[in-house]
């Protein structure tokens, strides 16, 4: 999909997202109730997924009405999807709901769209339609919600229904937003529920949703509203790490399919007109993270969004993640509800400001590490209570990086297919064992500790320590089992005739004129895993440089020297077998 012009216009936003949506236009269902996008699926099913994508299309076409925007040719086909999508009568009905359904996820665009344009979503619609609508969004008060981001949707259908004048459930909402204030951390920052998890959902969930309840109830409740405000301005005191000079986000955590959904936080900081940084910066900030996003075959060959983060790839995604569920990135069009003579439109976009080089974020249990073009965490803490796909690899590697991404396994059977980098694998009982959760953990400003156990037997204790170059990895093992034990670098694109191994008595290393990834320990033997295909969120194929240890009974102490470099210049992976460097 082709870019264009002046990146930092209205124009470009708009054409932007009307680029992405016109593919999609000749997909929808008979009834425009679903849009169904691919054969794929997920595990609630192809018709709530036509749902899904029907809804998912709001995020960004309701602030683009919003704020004047003048092609509405797909607003005669929505307010007939609404109608027959409300109406049992209608064989494209969306049924009934029950606890914990997706579809009361997919509810909170619809009544962001009842929020911001009634006039364009309810009004035009005739009044038994209407009484669909409200019956069946009212459903989400009969039933239970996760214990997590999910709370929102309860409040923003609540607060959709009371705007439109219709019966709607105070109570819900106000249970919904104690559980909210129980997930605040401090410094901004909120847990996905009473759990360990602080990832994406932090910003372009929770905090999306609460400066939504600041614009939509703001007068009504001021006090909360501006508590809303102010915690997003912490937060971005430290998310702001999260992003490289590039543009590029942090890969971690789940639902990377989500893709510029990384951005949403600042575009609707931007539609608030919230001071949460400087506005040239805000700008700029967003405009250089949807730029790299362009430069990614995210699409399919007929403009369809893929399931994948920086090329179509489903070994990493979640079982929640169907043919319309990237679309959720549309949340970044939030900005398109400034109108066309806001200043936003006109103000300079500027480079990030001056930030520290390293920095601990103790609620979200990383050291974050800055490199020209780099950003790179060093993590320990953070897994799932939930068992998510492949969760240990998205929570808990020793480092993720904005420049290398990480890998996910195809299976934990042979070393090349598990997805190793960053992670101290043991192979043991013909499996490959890796950290999960921890059983002890602390992140200070100038260094990483953990204790955990890959498998019954063995224990770990974990020191990540920042260098100029990487980082230096220190393993106290105790085990009770002779076994091996592989300490993985970053993962580094591989491809034929371009990269070479080097290894020497020491190190391990994996080069190409762009820049290297290595290993090196004075006690180990260096090695290099090729990693099996679309493994790597960023690059189809790699390399991995490594240290193989022997793991003897008993305790043993290892240190390994992990560095990772990469041209200053901007990256378009996947054309051809590899990627094409673009001068700045």
């Amino acid at each position: 999909m082709e870019a264009v012009k002046d990146h930092g216009s209205r124009e470009f936003y708009e054409d932007l997202l009307l680029s992405m949506i016109e593919p999609l236009k000749e997909r929808f269902s008979p009834g425009k109730a679903r849009l169904q996008l691919g054969a794929e699926t997920a595990g609630y099913g192809n018709r709530v997924a036509g749902m899904e994508g029907f809804s998912r299309l709001l995020w960004g076409l309701v602030p683009y009405w919003a704020g004047g925007g003048k092609d509405v040719s797909l607003l005669p086909v929505y307010l007939e999807g609404l109608a027959n999508g409300t109406n049992p009568a209608s064989p494209e009905y969306w049924g009934e709901l029950h606890h914990k359904d997706q579809r009361m996820v997919e509810m909170a665009a619809i009544a962001f769209g009842l929020l911001m344009i009634p006039e364009k979503l309810w009004e035009p619609l005739a009044e038994p339609s209407r009484n669909h609508l409200a019956a069946w969004l009212g459903q989400i008060n009969l039933y239970s919600l996760a214990d997590n981001n999910w709370q929102y949707f309860n409040v923003i259908t609540n607060l959709a229904l009371k705007h439109i004048g219709m019966p709607y459930s105070n109570e819900r909402l106000e249970e919904a937003m104690a559980k909210y204030e129980s997930f605040y951390l401090g410094n901004g920052w909120y847990s996905d529920g009473l759990r360990p998890q602080k990832d994406y959902y932090i910003s372009f969930a929770i905090h999306f949703y609460c400066l939504l309840y600041a614009k939509f109830v703001g007068a009504e409740d001021p006090e909360r509203s501006a508590l809303f405000k102010a915690r997003a301005r912490e937060f971005a005191g430290t998310f702001i790490y999260w992003f490289d000079d590039e543009g590029k986000a942090l890969p971690f955590g789940r639902s990377m399919a989500y893709r510029f959904a990384q951005a949403a936080f600042w575009s609707v900081s931007a539609m608030l007109e919230l001071d949460v940084l400087p506005m040239g910066v805000l700008k700029g900030l967003i405009e250089r993270h949807m730029e790299q996003w362009l430069r990614q075959p995210i699409f399919d060959n007929g403009g369809v969004l893929t399931i994948g983060y920086a090329y179509p790839n489903l070994n990493m995604s979640e079982g929640y993640n169907a043919s319309g569920s990237p679309y959720w990135a549309f949340k970044s069009f939030a900005l398109l509800a400034l109108p066309a003579d806001h200043k936003f439109w006109t103000v300079k976009s500027e480079p990030l400001p001056k930030l520290e080089q390293r920095l601990a974020i103790a609620e979200c249990d990383m050291l974050i590490c800055r490199r020209s073009y780099d950003v790179t965490a060093l993590t320990a803490g953070q897994y799932p209570v939930l068992q998510l796909t492949h969760a240990a690899e998205k929570y808990a590697k020793f480092a993720y990086s904005t420049r290398f991404g990480f890998s996910c396994p195809r299976s934990y059977s042979h070393l090349h297919e598990a997805g190793t980098d960053s992670m101290l694998a043991f192979y043991v009982h013909d499996m490959i064992y890796v950290r999960k959760a921890c059983l002890e953990y602390n992140v200070t400003g100038t260094e990483v500790y953990s204790r955990w156990s890959p498998v019954e037997g063995i224990e770990v204790e974990t020191w990540l320590i920042p260098t100029d170059e990487g980082h230096i990895r220190r393993h106290m093992i105790t085990s009770e089992l002779e076994c091996t034990a592989y300490d993985c670098g970053f993962a580094y694109p591989d491809l034929p005739g371009e990269t070479r191994r080097e290894l020497s008595g020491t190190s391990a290393a994996v080069i190409d004129t762009n820049g290297r990834s290595s290993a090196a320990s004075d006690t180990g033997r260096p090695m290099v895993i090729a990693s099996a295909p679309n493994t790597n969120l960023i690059f189809p194929t790699t390399a991995i440089p490594a240290i193989e240890y022997r793991i003897p009974r008993g305790s043993i102490r290892v240190e390994t020297r992990i560095e990772a470099d990469f041209a200053d210049v901007k990256i378009q992976i996947g054309r051809g077998h590899g990627y094409e460097i673009y001068n700045q």
